[in-house]
């Protein structure tokens, strides 16, 4: 696990199996720096999405760090700070 890294396409992936994307929202484009809530993700869809990267990844951050990512590219730093923390 310890070359195990979250991509901003792993990212992707996760946001659309946890809560899905709203009509018009386009995953598919530089989202790294969009914050969340312009991406049509709420706090209930950021904690699905925290669970499953516990779950696929095996790590966990608290409610309050994963909110405070409010970007993706914000969120896959800290997750892989996790990761590399438990390497």
């Amino acid at each position: 696990m310890a070359d195990t890294r979250v991509t901003v396409e792993d990212l992707k992936r996760i946001l659309l199996d946890a809560a899905g994307a709203d009509e018009g929202i386009d995953l598919s484009g530089d989202i790294n720096d969009t914050p969340f809530d312009q991406l049509g993700y709420d706090s209930l869809a950021l904690l699905e999405t925290s669970s499953r990267i516990q779950r696929e990844y095996g790590v966990e951050l608290d409610d309050d760090a994963f909110l405070a990512a409010r970007t993706p590219e914000a969120l896959i730093e800290a997750v892989n700070e996790r990761l590399a923390a438990h390497a």
